[in-house]
């Protein structure tokens, strides 16, 4: 059974830092395309990022960055712990939501949150101004 985890949301002022974690079981972190997405009271689902292995380089990884996030927030994983994380800096009061994240069981990326087959629970994100 595929179970996604996330956790480390919390409150923060603007301009702080937080680290989301998303514990996965059930697939390895290299198996799938892995996404991070957020949801904001009212909003629909927003792809922040989506990262994948390459197919014949072994330790290789792209990512594709949302523009609303990119420079700010990076990806990173633990191959050992089966974890995906993501590194926030610099946040804004607009970066409050819900946080997700999320595998999607082919090799392309993809920021559309339809296209995704496994949720984990999400982890709240607070931005104070």
């Amino acid at each position: 059974e595929v179970q996604l985890v996330e956790s480390g949301g919390g409150l923060v002022q603007a301009g702080g830092s937080l680290r989301l974690s998303c514990k996965v079981s059930g697939v390895g972190l290299d198996d799938y395309v892995m996404g991070w997405f957020r949801q904001a009271p009212g909003k629909a689902r927003e792809g922040l990022l989506c990262t994948r292995r390459n197919a014949f380089l072994r330790d290789v990884y792209y990512t594709d960055y949302a523009d609303s996030v990119k420079g700010r927030f990076t990806v990173a994983r633990d191959n050992f712990k089966n974890t995906l994380y993501l590194q926030m800096n610099t946040l804004k009061v607009e970066d409050t939501g819900m946080y997700y994240c999320a595998i999607r069981r082919t090799s392309s990326c993809s920021m559309a949150a339809s296209t995704y087959d496994f949720w984990g629970q999400g982890t709240q994100v607070t931005v104070s101004s």
